[in-house]
Parts: C-alpha cells; sequence; structure tokens
C-alpha cells in the first residue's frame, strides 16, 4: 500500500484516499452536508493532499466529491453564535494560510478537480486552484462571496484575474454570480463538460494520459509553470535551463529518446 493510500486509510471518513494506477481519488465524503468543510476536514484534507504529493507512486490526482455537491464552502451551521461566527470558525483558527487551495497550489503532481456538483464560495477556489476543471452537466461554480459579507478567502482572488483578465473576474466577484457548467466552460473556467454519468469516467482517463508520460518532467513543468506567473521572460529561461539539467540525467529522458528512436510506447519509472 502506497503512502497516499493509508493516508486514505487513516483519516476521518470525512474525506476518502484511493491510489490505483499512479493515481490519487481524494474524494469529500459528507454528502448530508453537501461536503461543507469543517476546520478538522480541512486539516485532513490537506494532509492527504500532501501526502499524495510525496508519495513517488502518484502520479496525478483526481479530487471530487460524494453526492450532489462538490463543496459548498465552509461549514460554519455548527460553529455559530448569537454574534455570528465562534472563534471555533475564525480565520485565526482556520489558518487559511495552510489549507487546500495553498497546499494545491504549491503541489507539482498534476491536479484535476472532477466537479460532480456545486461548488460554492471555499469550494469555489479549491475547485479554482486544480490545474484542470472537469464539470458534470449539472455542476455549478457559486462566487457568492459578497453576498455573504466576505472576499474570496482561498485563492479566487488571486486566480480568477490570471485566469480571466481583470474585467470578467471583477464581474463575477463584484455580482457574486452563479455560473453553470456551460457558462464556466465558456468563461474559460471549466476544461470540459461531460454527462453527469460520465464524470468520473473521463477524468480518470485523462489521468492515466497524464500519468503515462515522465513523471519528473511532467512535474518540472508544472513548477515552471507556477514561477512563469511571476518572474521576467529572461529569469523564467534560466531556471528552465536549470530544471532541464538534472531532467537529462534521468533514466526516463533516456528511455523517451530510446522509445522514440524504437517507434514504441516508452514505460516511465519516475527516475
Amino acid at each position: 500500500m502506497s503512502d497516499a493510500a493509508a493516508a486514505g486509510k487513516a483519516e476521518t471518513k470525512e474525506v476518502l484516499c484511493e491510489v490505483a494506477d499512479h493515481i490519487a481519488v481524494v474524494t469529500l465524503n459528507a454528502p448530508e452536508r453537501m461536503n461543507t468543510i469543517s476546520g478538522p476536514m480541512l486539516n485532513e484534507l490537506a494532509r492527504i493532499l500532501i501526502v499524495a504529493n510525496e508519495d513517488p507512486n502518484v502520479r496525478c490526482v483526481i479530487l471530487t466529491g460524494k453526492g450532489r455537491a462538490f463543496c459548498a464552502g465552509l461549514d460554519l451551521r455548527r460553529e455559530r453564535d448569537g454574534n455570528g461566527l465562534s472563534a471555533a470558525s475564525s480565520p485565526t483558527t482556520l489558518n487559511l494560510r495552510n489549507t487546500p487551495p495553498t497546499v494545491l497550489h504549491a503541489m507539482d503532481k498534476p491536479t484535476i478537480c472532477a466537479v460532480n456538483g456545486g461548488a460554492a464560495g471555499y469550494g469555489m477556489d479549491t475547485a479554482l486552484g486544480c490545474d484542470i476543471r472537469i464539470m458534470a452537466e449539472s455542476a455549478k461554480l457559486a462566487a457568492a462571496f459578497v453576498k455573504r459579507g466576505v472576499v474570496p478567502e482561498s485563492g479566487g482572488t488571486w486566480l480568477l484575474p490570471r485566469m480571466l483578465g481583470w474585467a470578467k473576474a471583477s464581474e463575477l466577484i463584484f455580482t457574486g454570480r452563479t455560473l453553470s457548467a456551460r457558462e464556466s466552460l465558456e468563461w474559460g473556467l471549466a476544461n470540459e463538460v461531460v454527462p453527469d454519468g460520465e464524470l468520473m469516467g473521463r477524468a480518470v482517463m485523462l489521468a492515466r494520459e497524464i500519468a503515462a508520460n515522465a513523471p519528473l518532467a511532467v512535474q518540472a513543468s508544472k513548477r515552471m509553470m507556477r514561477m512563469g506567473l511571476d518572474e521576467t521572460f529572461p529569469d523564467h529561461v534560466h531556471h528552465v535551463y536549470l530544471q532541464l539539467l538534472p531532467l537529462f540525467k534521468t533514466h526516463d529522458m533516456a528511455e523517451g529518446m530510446k522509445a522514440f528512436m524504437e517507434k514504441r510506447a516508452p514505460k516511465f519509472e519516475g527516475r
């Protein structure tokens, strides 16, 4: 059993993890409350993602939810007092700087969000934090933050201007609008929209396509893309060169070149 699979066995059962064929499927498992996330569930999801990122057997991660929602936001119902949020659910105790969207941003392993239903507030930020989003036809992205008196607290204000440009991001955030799956595709927030019953099958198919490639090269490519968001072109070219040097010495590069010459599919080992 891999480390990521072991993490899935040891969790609170509100977050599940299964690893097969180099793919870790992480599932939010609180369908009775539409997978709203409490503080302990946030910590567990972050822990499982970190373990999956460090597991050499995992080459791609799929994040999804069980039931009719992906994630309807933070679970604050059990943590309220007469004046609003209790101390247990305040930003200082939730430690928003070490939660899943932050972990997702730092991960080298490619991540696919299989959005099975509504992704609202924190759930939307978490979905946006994944590299690729495949949405079921019934799924929605709800940027309802300003309708609740808050801001996108976990990456939305950083991600959306980069994904959509300033004007479209402003429209979405300032109105608190909900986008259907088709609208999300039109806005460029979804890679694909598929029938509900085909969601996981399509996500796994894409994950297998990614996992078939040289994992060290895929992870280095993701690191370079992430670094490129915040550096000049000359700096970026230099950093790409520094990433190439160790890749030139890997077994997988030799295997990729040999397979190309022999006109066969390569068999990568991640070393």
